[in-house]
Formats: structure tokens, sequence, C-alpha cells
């Protein structure tokens, strides 16, 4: 089932940094956007795929989003907790509400019509599924490019006795406490 279709006047895939901070400019210009999410959450690599000792790698000051600095009493290198209510805080600023639970099946460019075509499939629980269409002049992009974890074939794994996780699936070293490497 697919609703009607939604026109703005830009969309922005993708609720990370990149796509925060685009909607944040956007707003600031007062430039009507939609911002589609497949998560349930903004910046969702660090809400669910960090391990819970996280910490940024490089120094804040190269890390921050467009018009909103870190908070000057964050450590250089910050830790996911701060970051995550980082990110929140400016996603409150800014005003930017993302349509969660909005998976971008196609993206195609209308010649005739100067615009940007998007069907989404609604994936968020409770919504019963179904499909959205939105329509903008312009189109963002933001979906990094570490959304999905990749494994990549490895001579003798399949021999391999122990256990075999991705990084995103890794969140603390406890379960491992006491055991033999």
């Amino acid at each position: 089932m697919t609703t009607g279709v939604e026109q703005t006047v830009a969309i922005i895939v993708g609720a990370g940094p990149a796509g925060l901070s685009t909607a944040a400019s956007l707003h600031k210009l007062s430039i009507p956007y939609i911002l589609l999410e497949r998560e349930d959450c903004i910046a969702s690599l660090f809400n669910k795929k960090a391990f819970d000792r996280f910490h940024l790698h490089l120094p804040k000051r190269f890390c921050q989003l467009a018009h909103m600095p870190f908070p000057s009493n964050l450590p250089t290198f910050v830790p996911r907790a701060e970051l995550l209510k980082y990110y929140d805080d400016y996603a409150c600023r800014f005003e930017i509400k993302p349509k969660f639970g909005n998976l971008v099946k196609s993206a195609k460019y209308d010649e005739d019509r100067k615009i940007w075509k998007v069907e989404t499939k609604i994936v968020a629980d409770g919504d019963g599924g179904g499909f959205r269409c939105y329509e903008a002049r312009y189109l963002v992009v933001a979906t990094g490019e570490n959304c999905e974890p990749f494994i990549p074939e490895v001579d003798g794994l399949s021999e391999f006795k122990g256990e075999v996780i991705h990084s995103t699936r890794y969140k603390s070293g406890k379960k491992y406490e006491n055991k033999n490497m």
C-alpha cells in the first residue's frame, strides 16, 4: 500500500552526522526539507553499533557539526555517551525531526518535472509496512560509509571453532572475562 506523495524542497536520506548537519543548515535558511532515516533513532551507528567505551578517535574540533561546537567542558576525544547527548541536543536546537523507519527503496530524477521522486518502505514497528513517496527539487544522500557490516571471506574461517562477530555487534568485553585466548 502506498500513501499520498509528500512534497518539499529537499530530501535528506540518513540521520547521522552529515544528515543532521545538512538539516540544521537548511533549517537556518528556512528551507523546507524532509529527513528520512531507516532506523528508529538519529546517529544509529553510534547509538546501536558502537561499543560501550567508544570515544571519537579525532579531536572534537574536527567532529563538531555545523553551527554548534561541542561544549568546551568535554574532553578532546569525546566519549560515546557525550557524543549521543550532543547529537540529541543538536537535533533539538535545530528542530530536526526525522521520519524514522523509512528505508529508501528508490530515488529517481524526473527530467520533465525537474524533481526527485523517492520511494520508501516503512519498516517502523507497528506501522504495518507499506510504502511512502516523497518529491523534492533536491536530494542529499547522507547514508555514510559504515552503515552495513561487511565480513570478508577469510581462508580457514569455516574451520575456526571460536566465535566470529562483526565489530558492530561488540558492545563490551564482559562476556569474554576469564576466557583463554
